[in-house]
């Protein structure tokens, strides 16, 4: 039980970060129908700009500002250029993004080479407690969890109760609409972009900590936020939510208890939703 107990702490630890980046992901595709795959790279260069930032000034929160705020300005850059660029072009859109991991990956190579790297934490986050049942486990991982935790509830604030949030879900639902109502369509995408690659440059710098940052680490952390939004539904921040804790609870039972067969364990689940219910657990036929 103990044991179990462990996994399923990981498990949510790996849902607390695969939230960060699958929220992100479908907000950007639920307001702008962007499906944009570069989005787990720039989850890693991120990373890797918080693993500079923290090496050069020993300032693990300095870090994780740093590479946060950097993916925010390629976010917002890449929506003022690229994005608008191609004229809202499905295909064109889903091919640039497609080209631009490449560039991403190779500008990581260069500058940062192909050894794998670990971001560590600092003092107390570093060490581990024990929690009841006598079952000791890193702080760190409880970190991520508490803040995984705090951004969903800011997340949920904002688009539940805020006039920010009724803009982002009249978009998800009638982007026309929204327009016809004298709202700013592409201040809107410029913020939902912007907020949306903020979300994966931190979950970067905290899922180096725990994931490590490597060569092909964007196609794995992509793999799993495409997994969210078919589970939880395309467009749904509660959907994020669910489906980013089915995930991670999956795939860490899966390679803790069956490692031969562990990604087959994880895709039965998206198989099973698309053949039951194809939009997703909270999605809308139409989205």
């Amino acid at each position: 039980m103990p044991e179990f107990i462990a996994q399923t702490l990981n498990g949510l630890t790996l849902a607390g970060i695969i939230f960060l980046v699958s929220s992100g992901f479908t907000l950007v595709f639920g307001v702008m129908r962007v499906t944009n795959l570069s989005h787990g790279a720039v989850y890693l260069v991120g990373g890797y700009i918080g693993y500079s930032v923290i090496s050069a000034t020993h300032n693990f929160f300095l870090g994780l500002a740093a590479g946060a705020l950097a993916m925010a300005a390629l976010g917002y850059l890449l929506e003022r250029t690229l994005i608008s660029w191609l004229g809202r072009s499905e295909m064109a859109e889903l091919l640039a993004t497609l080209g631009l991991i490449y560039v991403l990956d190779d500008l990581a190579l260069a500058i940062w080479g192909g050894s794998p790297v670990t971001i560590n934490l600092p003092g107390f986050l570093g060490k581990s407690s024990t929690l009841p049942g006598g079952i000791v486990y890193p702080n760190g991982r409880v970190f991520i969890l508490i803040v995984a935790a705090a951004v969903a509830a800011g997340l949920y604030y904002l688009l539940r109760r805020t006039r920010i949030g009724a803009i982002l879900r009249a978009g998800v639902d009638d982007r026309d609409m929204v327009s016809a109502l004298g709202i700013n369509v592409r201040r809107v995408f410029a913020f939902v972009f912007t907020l949306g690659a903020l979300l994966a440059g931190f979950a970067g710098v905290l899922g180096g900590t725990v994931l490590g940052l490597y060569t092909g680490g964007d196609s794995d952390i992509l793999l799993f936020a495409l997994a969210v939004v078919i589970v939880g539904g395309l467009g749904s921040y509660e959907g994020a939510i669910v489906g980013s804790i089915i995930i991670g609870l999956i795939d860490n039972y899966g390679t803790a208890y069956f490692p031969a067969v562990a990604y087959s364990v994880l895709f039965i689940p998206v198989i099973a939703i698309l053949l039951v219910r194809p939009v997703g657990l909270f999605g809308r036929a139409g989205t």
